[in-house]
This record gives C-alpha cells, structure tokens and sequence, in this order.
C-alpha cells in the first residue's frame, strides 16, 4: 500500500452523502447489497483494507436494521433458522477477521482483498447478465435451482425442523453459514447473495421468510462484525455515517421506483456496473503495485462513475413512467 498518498482522493462529507444515495438507489431498486459498491471504493480511495472491510461491514449493518424491523412485524423471520444461521456466521467472521488482520500484517491483505472482489464482482456480474436473460433470480441474485434442492435432500442429524415438513440438517446449515461468515469477514459483505437462493430453493421455504430470515442473521451477523472490527479500531465512522445518511434516502426512492420501472429491463445494465466495477478495482490494485497514477484516476472514474450514471437512468425513466401513469390517471378522472 505503500505510494498511495502520491495521489489519494480526499472527498468532503457531502461527497459520500451523495454517493450513499446513489447506492441506495441500486440497493432499493435492484436489492442487491450496497457493500458491493463501499468496501471497492473505499479500497480505490486509499483507505486501508481492514478499515474498508470493518467500515462495509457497518454499512451494511446500518442498511439492515429498518429492514429487519419491517419483516419482523410482517412475521417473515423464521428464528429457529435465523438463529442457526448467526451461529455459524458470527463463528465464520471471527475467523474471517483473523485471517485478514494476519494477511494485513505480512502485507498481502489489500492484494488479496482486492483480487478476491474483481472475481466476486465479475461473477456476480456475470451471473446476473445471464439471468437477465434466461434464467431464475432471487432478490438479485442468481441461482440454479435444481442443483441448491440438493442442499435440502442432505440429511446429517441432527435435523432442524423448521416448518411444516421443511427440515434441514443443523451441520450442513451450519458450514454453511461458517464458510459465508469467512467470507463476509475477510470482504466485508453481508453474505445474502449465497444465504438466500440456499434458503428458498435448497429449502423450499416461501421468499418471504426467506427474505425475512436471510435479512435477520444479516442484522444480527454483521452488527457482530461491526463491533469486532470497531473494537480493532477499524472503522471509519466519519465516512460510514454520511454513507449512511445518504443511502436511507436513496434506498427508500429506488424501493418505490420499482412500482413504475420493470426491473428486468435494467438488470442487464446493473451487471455491466458489476462487471465495470471488477475492472475498476483490477485498476485500482494494478496502479498501486506499479505506481500508474493514470489506472488509479480511471479506476475512480469507473467505480464511481457508474454508480452515479445507472441511479440517474433508473430515476429518469421511473418518474417519467410516474408522470405519464398520473397524466393517465387525471385523463380517466
């Protein structure tokens, strides 16, 4: 990480108030979680990579909490699961943290970290181009039904009984949730993109309680994680609260653009912004180990760019379609 101060990017509170809304946005539109879009680009922005993770880690914690509320209320949250689920979540951050603090200290972390998130961004984004076009999504994310059944079929006792004739083996659901709990550790994400396809088809249980439960141990896991790394004193609170302020606002706006714009039509434009977003902090990671300033420039300008275009194209075409839907609506009045 050493040379990045020869040409860091030190942006005002109002510039991540803007960008929180922006994610917001996407993450109300698109439901899919804004940690995708924080902890790269305050890995772009220099920060150090435990702070970037423990700080993704609070957004999405913070993002969570009105969430969980809602489904809780709605009675969506199965907490036997849920339970499970955070069990194994809180164990697998544990040690995600240790594994990243370790490779921090020989050198290594900010490399892997941010090689780990141009894989996961490009096949996310993959994934999600492919979906757009043929196959099943859950929330955003895509999966192959017929091999995550399979999880449900497993039978190790002893066997949780969740509802009706839904059981699972406590030991599969457990590795589970351990092995996604390293992996929100280490990148600072929330896990929900593998938690909740493996709950409504390896489970068969209904999207809501899917949603419902996959959102709780979100809550209750990464709240865990934000203490774990706010205790190590890696967590930039004055960039996480104006993210935070921010993304209230813009996940409450995309939320209800999804009433006047098909989602389906703009998903294959979101997996471009992952797919650019992995290349951006390819950039990123290449200007840092070689001293290219120009790559570093252009991997702000992707990373943020992006984020910026798509949540303006989404609210653009969503209050144009709420306009002509009331113009419509006066007419037949």
């Amino acid at each position: 990480m050493g040379g990045m101060s020869l040409w860091s990017f030190e942006p005002g509170i109002a510039f991540f108030v803007f960008f929180g809304f922006t994610v917001g946005i996407l993450f109300g539109f698109f439901g899919l979680g804004g940690s995708f879009f924080v902890t790269p680009a305050l890995l772009v922005l220099g920060h150090p990579v435990e702070a970037a993770v423990g700080s993704g880690l609070v957004f999405v914690f913070g993002t969570s909490i009105t969430a969980v509320v809602t489904h809780r209320r709605l009675g969506h949250i199965d907490y036997k699961l849920g339970g499970l689920l955070v069990a194994g979540m809180t164990m697998g951050l544990e040690v995600g943290k240790r594994v990243l603090f370790e490779l921090s200290a020989i050198g290594l972390a900010d490399l892997i970290v941010s090689t780990a998130y141009v894989g996961l961004l490009a096949a996310v984004g993959l994934f999600v181009l492919f979906d757009a076009r043929n196959r099943t999504s859950v929330q955003g994310t895509v999966v192959d039904a017929n091999v995550l059944r399979q999880i449900g079929t497993v039978h190790v006792p002893p066997m949780l009984s969740i509802r009706e004739e839904v059981t699972v083996s406590i030991w599969i659901m457990l590795a589970i949730a351990f092995t996604t709990g390293i992996l929100a550790g280490v990148l600072g994400v929330g896990g929900g993109f593998l938690i909740l396809p493996i709950l409504m088809y390896g489970l068969s249980l209904p999207e809501t309680v899917a949603v419902g439960t996959d959102i709780f141990q979100i809550a209750i896991s990464s709240g865990y994680g934000s203490f774990m790394y706010a205790r190590a004193d890696a967590v930039h609170l004055s960039v996480v609260v104006p993210l935070l302020g921010g993304s209230v606002f813009g996940a409450y706006l995309g939320s209800q653009l999804t009433e006047f714009v098909e989602e389906a039509k703009f998903k294959q434009y979101f997996a471009l912004i992952l797919l650019v977003d992995s290349v951006a902090v390819a950039s990123k990671t290449i200007s840092h180990t070689y001293g290219v300033v120009a790559l570093h420039v252009l991997s702000l300008v992707l990373l943020f760019g992006t984020a910026v275009v798509m949540s303006s194209i989404v609210v653009s075409f969503g209050t144009r379609n709420a306009l002509r839907e009331g113009d419509t609506l006066s007419k037949n009045n």
